[in-house]
């Protein structure tokens, strides 16, 4: 499969980009602890269907460089200036993780701006709790020990625990997130403004966007239940869900050629 490296910078993110079109534009906004490599094995498949694909590296992730503080709303924000500098038109939003949580609240807060989600493996329910790895990076002291803690290769062992179709060049990328004081630092910014609460007034805008979803989950996401895929498939009227039922967390990185072959197909059929 063809790679896509880093090929500019816009809104002050570096991005990597595939495909030329004007009027079919993906955006493509990648989890935690990850960058934009993450979307290596579907943005060929994008750009060879006809569409632009473009994913950005959230500020201190990757190769952009950090905005303090790494806050949920900072990152939004960095989104949103991303978006405004290419001057794209309605794109479609494709998310993962931490990346739907910044992405679905900036969709909400421009929903002109969207033509159709892919939602997976992450949550936007104001009533959702987090996982023991968030509690922990949420907790002062706790937090500060763990992140400084990591090493290149702990970090490697423990992302092949969770994910073992990692390779030694995708965890290389997502180590640049780790690389110094501020970076690390912004991890746990990210996570401690993660308050749910201030999804509260966000209830019914997402499905009031009322554009096509494709909802892509691992049956065995350990950190995002697939009950929460459901519950998506169940809020939003134009929604599709693909489960793989032997992926975790980092359905992506497990199934690329699956997930990628279901993107495209949902987007040849519902935007053709």
């Amino acid at each position: 499969m063809p790679r896509v490296r880093s090929v500019g910078r816009a809104g002050g993110l570096a991005y990597r980009a595939a495909g030329e079109a004007d009027d079919r534009v993906a955006v493509l906004v990648h989890g935690y602890p990850e960058s934009s490599y993450m979307w290596q094995g579907v943005m060929p498949q994008l750009a060879g269907a006809g569409w632009r694909a473009l994913a950005p590296d959230l500020p201190g992730y990757g190769d952009s460089e950090p905005d303090p503080p790494g806050t949920w709303e900072r990152h939004v924000d960095a989104l949103a200036r991303f978006v405004r500098e290419l001057e794209l038109g309605p794109v479609v939003l494709v998310t993962h993780d931490w990346g739907v949580m910044i992405g679905l609240r900036w969709a909400c807060d421009d929903p002109a701006a969207v033509r159709a989600l892919v939602i997976s493996d992450g949550g936007f329910f104001a009533d959702r709790r987090w996982h023991d790895l968030a509690n922990a990076m949420r907790t002062p002291g706790v937090g500060e020990e763990l992140i400084g803690s990591y090493t290149r290769e702990g970090f490697f062992a423990a992302m092949r625990e969770v994910c073992a179709a990692m390779s030694d060049e995708a965890l290389a990328e997502y180590w640049k997130g780790f690389a110094d004081d501020v970076r690390r630092r912004g991890h746990l910014e990210l996570y401690r403004s993660g308050d749910f609460e201030k999804l509260v007034p966000y209830e019914g805008r997402l499905a009031a966007l009322e554009v096509p979803a494709l909802i892509v989950w691992g049956g065995q996401d350990r950190f995002a239940s697939v009950k929460m895929a459901h519950r998506f498939h169940d809020e939003l009227a134009q929604s599709e869900l693909a489960v793989f039922e032997d992926a975790g967390h980092f359905v992506w990185d497990e199934e690329p050629e699956r997930a990628a072959a279901a993107l495209v197909e949902f987007l040849n059929r519902r935007l053709p």
